[in-house]
């Protein structure tokens, strides 16, 4: 190798770095210059001298960085095939590098100093300790050469922590080796950073002249501008010291951290009020106060309680917000206001009735300044300290104490600020906006985050008030009679429904909003906390009689009155005088219009008020039926009035306040008397859906599109719509049906329903049977109702879609709301409440539509646990159910077919007494569940070669947004049949089954790493049954083994840990066909490829894979086949499993190392991320052990080294 050989190299590498890094060089060129690149990298013998005579201080920056690189990869990928010399003369001149071969600290580039740090890290991950005991004292050696020597120094401690400690990067002998050693080492190493920090941080203060001297210095003096690049050295080094105390603190034992009486502790304190650095003693100071451990180890930690401390941290909050907002000093504030959150934690955990720890003197000043955040302008630093009022409130010592007591009523005040939603980023209406406009990225964003903020709030404000019932009562109180006073301030921006209006955005609908959330939560928390007899029920009644009197004619205060007036309800249990007060209240409200008799559209403003009043009648009704009673026949004149005129209420809102009726009505306790009355309440729907012509237009899919008006043309889509009041008579009829379904009820106490006739009989078990006082009327309207459901699937067939009119066409779409909450989209602000609802014909008949299917199938699912046995014997209930929900499933769109799964099927099935499985449930659940799988399979098959396919060929009919659609719908379908399969088969003993919440949830639930099936995950009697049947059973294995490889990880992950082993576990008895097996064992493989890269999915698999293996291999030769399948499976490393499973003498080795072995052996088919698929490989080789020692036959291969000798003796200096 010679010189002029190296240097010809290097000309060609810096002309190939210039055209790669050149803007103007074109594709190819630059594709020819990174190819000669890399194969230079991975080829050439001479890279070492190469690397470094591109390193050279001569060279540009951008080429002293390729340079590096080049000795980077020699490192990563070269180093075990390295002669001994060669890797002494690359470690010898990095460190020279380090020494003498970079800028001064000020000038160099920071990727440049990355890189060499990262290269010293790399050696000392494959040659520390064993074979390179020296390496602390040469960095400590060269930091005494001077800042840019010591700054480099802390990067590469820094970096080596990152990889052994937080990432973990390298294997794990040599993690442990080299975890061990800086554990050893580490007083010295704190020793070394803390007196780096100390003797710069004291450096650069003398420079610039500390804070304390500064007044002195009135004159700035002439001499101070030379030392400025010095003071910036001093500074810089200060900062790489505290960051990389950050990578240590989070580890080392607490003693280090708290060691020379909290030495470093202190020191970080006074460094918050330095302003270059106190971000980073923040940070480190909040990763030292977060430190978990034993309880005895973190009591040193409440030194930060003492005066010294708390001054500090106290100066530094006030002068960093008494400079405005500047982000430096915003982003300081905000790790500020985390240390004392989690100082706040510390002293929770810390205080406790058996420990010796006193609560703190200065606990007054700690909640002063804690306080301070709590009133801060900032949005995000009012809601960052929630949690630890939470906690201190909670606290057994702390929620007696007088100071903590003293701040309940600055906290409640502090809140009725903080509910007030202001601080839009978009405008400027507050001090907070200017704030929001650091935080969030648009006002949906600050929406949904105020929206949490306020929820959390909530919760504080009722633990502060159990703690101190009566304050909160009496703020309430106060406030809100502030508010029924205070004129009307609407605000720049009026509101689409009327003049003289507020919009959500209106000064006062903000302060409405507040206080009726404050009073809702503290009144319902009084109730709660105080006796009887100590309710100020005067007072409340007072408070409900202003609200009472209280008129308004705008719709969103009408609906904040509305509120505090279920909120003042319960006052209303020891005075029931004023009920038909209350009850007119709601019914004015339940007809609410801003202009009377108008013709356009009501906005959604005006239909939230009317839709709260109802519910709030109905939530009357719900929980105070008894305190209603009396009232009764007033109720039912009122609800009788406002249904006669059929224009005066939506559908909507007259079934709502029947269903009130109907809940009142459950306490007649009496069979014949609520059946008559709920025959007469009923007689007009009757009348209307069984006569000939409804008969007529409900089975006849063509008759039904003509009558609800969707063959016609519109020629004004917003105005004309001449068969509505044909469609709101369907609707009323099935919204009816459904209210009556849903809410009427035999008595619960079981003397109560015997006295009053609810009792028919007992079952075989001896539990009672009882008779709904509905049964008879809905039974007589179910015909008509299954031949709705029949002619609304057919809708969907190809004819019948051709025969909707023009304005129509898309009148069975889903609606924009429901693809927004699929795709998780924000809806905007305004528009919820200010556009009126469905603007075009078009908009209403989808959401008929919609809504109709949707009620029927909530009719059906109800019936099961409303009618019970009387509706589960309705003659051929399984044909009729066969023969009209399940017909035409497949030109029905998923959207569709989603809440049939979830809102008719599963109610019906977990609701079904056992005796009638053979005869309703299983012929039933059998075609479905085949169907549903073979319509999955097609979805995700569709779904998969889409994603095979390249970008340039997919075809553009169909953009982007309606795939996403699609896909997403794909998966929420897939959950849902997944959840229903799991429901009926698996008992719930080991899974909590969690439909609701998580059916349309995000992707990114947390996902347990360990995972290990519930032991008690055992099949249900339905299971049973169902596994019986040999289609069905087919059906449901197939399902749940290949929904493994779908890509969905949710889906996948419940699966693999609720479903999967015990349909296998119900077959393993019989005889299964080899091929069966391994058609099991390699579905579960194949997820593993699908969803390998995602952790809790891989344990779950990997677990089930086991589970098979272990069960089945002794039977069946075929699945050891299987294995040998697996790429780079090692062949002796199964045949050493194997022997230990096939032999039934051995000792059985613990299960964690037989499933770690297994886990092993399948690596091979373990997916990957994508980001992780192609990267090269790097191998760390093992060093000899520096705890026990090895037999000498093993030591040949540790040393694998062309001379064996002195090999510790490697890398002395």
């Amino acid at each position: 190798m010679s010189a002029e050989q190296v240097s010809s190299l290097c000309e060609q590498l810096v002309k190939a770095v210039t055209v790669i890094m050149d803007p103007a060089s074109t594709q190819r060129y630059r594709l020819e210059a990174l190819k000669f690149c890399e194969e230079f990298k991975e080829k050439c013998p001479i890279c070492v001298p190469c690397g470094l005579k591109l390193a050279e201080k001569t060279q540009t920056a951008i080429v002293r960085h390729f340079g590096l690189q080049i000795l980077e990869h020699v490192v990563k990928f070269r180093w075990n095939n390295m002669p001994r010399l060669e890797k002494v003369y690359l470690k010898n001149n990095v460190m020279g590098l380090i020494s003498s071969g970079t800028q001064s600290i000020l000038e160099e580039e920071s990727h440049i100093k990355d890189v060499l740090s990262r290269i010293v890290v790399e050696m000392i991950k494959r040659e520390w300790p064993q074979h390179w005991p020296d390496m602390l004292k040469e960095l400590d050696t060269l930091s005494k050469q001077g800042e840019t020597q010591t700054e480099l120094v802390m990067f590469i401690l820094l970096r080596l922590a990152e990889d052994v400690v937080t990432f973990q990067t390298l294997p794990t002998q040599r993690r442990r080796d080299i975890q061990q050693t800086l554990t050893q080492n580490m007083e010295k190493i704190f020793s070394f950073l803390l007196t780096t920090l100390q003797q710069n941080v004291n450096k650069y203060r003398r420079m610039v002249g500390a804070p304390q001297e500064q007044e002195a210095l009135t004159t700035p003096q002439k001499a101070d501008l030379g030392q400025e690049p010095k003071a910036q050295a001093n500074c810089r080094v200060g900062i790489a010291a505290l960051n990389t105390l950050a990578g240590y603190i989070d580890w080392v034992a607490l003693s280090h951290i708290t060691a020379d009486n909290c030495k470093l502790l202190e020191m970080l304190c006074l460094l918050l009020n330095e302003p270059e650095l106190q971000i980073g003693a923040a940070e480190c100071l909040l990763i030292a106060v977060s430190r978990k451990g034993k309880l005895e180890d973190r009591k040193p930690l409440m030194v930060l309680f003492g005066d010294v401390a708390m001054h500090y941290i106290l100066s530094a909050a006030q002068t960093a917000d008494g400079e405005g907002l500047v982000e430096k000093h915003y982003v300081f504030l905000k790790r500020l206001c985390q240390v004392l959150c989690a100082l706040g934690s510390q002293l929770c955990a810390l205080l406790g009735s058996d420990s010796d720890v006193e609560t703190p003197t200065n606990l007054g000043k700690y909640l002063d300044s804690f306080l301070a955040f709590t009133t801060h302008p900032s949005q995000f630093l009012r809601s960052s300290t929630q949690i630890t009022w939470g906690a201190l409130f909670r606290h057994e010592v702390l929620s007696r104490d007088p100071l903590l007591l003293a701040m309940i009523p600055k906290y409640l005040r502090a809140s009725m600020t903080n509910l007030v939603k202001v601080g839009f980023p978009s405008k400027t209406d507050s001090p907070s906006c200017e704030y929001s406009r650091f935080d969030f990225d648009s006002d949906e964003d600050f929406n949904a985050f105020f929206n949490s903020f306020r929820a959390q709030q909530g919760e504080v404000m009722r633990m502060a008030c159990r703690l101190d019932p009566r304050t909160g009562f009496q703020m309430a109180g106060e406030w809100l009679k502030y508010q029924l006073t205070a004129p009307v301030d609407t605000g720049p921006m009026n509101s689409k429904t009327g003049e003289g209006l507020c919009s959500i955005f209106s000064p006062s609908f903000v302060q409405w909003d507040a206080m009726t959330f404050f009073s809702e939560s503290v009144i319902s928390q009084m109730f709660r906390t105080l006796d009887k007899d100590e309710i100020p029920v005067n007072d409340g009644i007072d408070l409900l009689q202003l609200v009472l009197n209280f008129e308004t004619k705008d719709p969103l205060i009408l609906s904040c009155v509305l509120t505090n007036v279920s909120a003042l309800f319960p006052f209303v249990t020891y005075r029931p005088e004023y009920l038909p007060q209350v009850l007119s209240k709601l019914f004015s409200s339940v007809t609410f219009e801003v202009i009377e008799e108008s013709k356009a559209p009501r906005t959604r403003a005006v239909k939230n008020v009317r839709r709260h009043a109802c519910s709030s009648i109905i939530k009357m009704c719900r929980d105070y039926p008894q305190l209603v009673l009396p009232n009764f026949e007033m109720l039912y004149n009122h609800v009788k009035q406002l249904l006669s005129n059929e224009l005066l209420l939506t559908q909507m809102e007259k079934c709502a306040l029947m269903e009130a009726l109907v809940l009142i009505s459950n306490q007649f306790k009496d069979y014949e008397r609520q059946k008559a009355f709920l025959e007469e309440l009923m007689a007009p729907v009757a009348s209307l859906w069984l006569s000939t012509e409804m008969q007529r237009i409900l089975s006849d899919p063509e008759a039904f599109i003509s009558y609800v008006g969707a063959d016609n043309k519109i020629a004004d889509p917003v105005l004309e719509d001449p068969s509505g009041l044909n469609r709101s008579r369907i609707s009323f009829c099935v919204y009816t049906i459904l209210g009556v379904v849903k809410r009427a009820r035999w008595p619960v106490a079981a003397e109560e329903a015997k006295a009053g006739g609810f009792l028919v009989g007992y079952m075989p078990s001896g539990s009672p049977i009882y008779r709904n006082p509905c049964t008879e009327q809905v039974l007589k309207l179910l015909d008509n109702l299954l031949a709705l459901i029949r002619t609304h699937n057919n809708l969907y067939m190809p004819e019948m879609v051709a025969k909707l009119g023009e304005t129509f066409a898309k009148a069975l779409d889903m609606l924009e709301v429901e693809k927004n909450a699929i795709l998780g989209l924000p809806q905007p602000l305004l528009e919820l409440y200010d556009s009126p609802v469905y603007k075009t014909v078009l908009e209403r008949m989808q959401g008929f539509f919609c809504t109709l299917y949707d009620n029927c199938f909530h009719i059906l699912g109800n019936a099961g646990p409303s009618m019970q046995q009387d509706f589960y014997t309705v003659e051929g209930l399984a044909t009729l159910l066969l023969s009209s929900a399940f017909v035409n499933l497949n030109n029905i769109p998923d959207y569709r077919l989603r809440p049939m799964l979830r809102v008719f099927v599963k109610p019906l099935v977990l609701s079904c007494p056992l005796e009638h499985y053979e005869t309703l449930v299983c012929p039933m659940l059998g075609p479905l569940f085949t169907y549903l799988h073979v319509r999955l399979s097609q979805k995700w098959q569709v779904i998969n070669q889409r994603s095979m396919l390249c970008e340039d060929d997919a075809a553009d009919d169909n953009p982007e947004s309606q795939e996403m659609l699609e896909e997403q719908l794909v998966r929420l379908l897939t959950r849902e049949v997944m959840d229903l399969i799991t429901v009926c088969c698996v008992s719930k003993k080991g899974a909590e089954h969690n439909t609701t919440a998580t059916v349309d949830g995000d992707d990114d639930e947390v996902m347990a790493t360990e995972v290990t099936p519930p032991a008690s995950a055992e099949l249900t009697e339905l299971g049973k049954c169902l596994m019986k049947q040999e289609d069905v059973c087919t059906a449901l294995l197939i399902t749940a083994y290949t929904s493994l490889s779908w890509k969905d990880t949710l889906s996948c992950q419940r699966t693999t840990t609720q479903l999967c082993w015990p349909l296998l576990k119900q077959v393993l008895p019989g005889n299964l066909l080899p091929d069966a097996v391994s058609w099991f064992f390699t579905s579960v493989l194949k997820g593993l490829q699908t969803h390998g890269q995602h952790d809790g999915c891989m344990a779950a698999l990997v677990h089930l894979a086991f589970q098979i293996y272990e069960a089945l291999r002794p039977r069946y030769a075929e699945l050891k086949a299987v294995m040998e399948q697996i790429p780079d499976i090692q062949r002796e490393s199964l045949e050493q499993f194997e022997s230990k499973l096939l032999n039934p003498t051995l000792q059985k080795v613990a299960d964690k190392r037989r499933k770690d072995h297994f886990k092993r052996l399948i690596t091979g088919c373990i997916g990957k991320p994508l980001g992780e698929q192609f990267r090269k490989e790097v191998h760390i080789r093992n060093l000899p052990s520096l705890f026990k020692k090895v037999k000498p036959s093993l030591e040949t291969d540790v040393l694998e080294n062309e001379d064996g000798e002195g090999l510790t003796a490697l890398f002395e200096p």
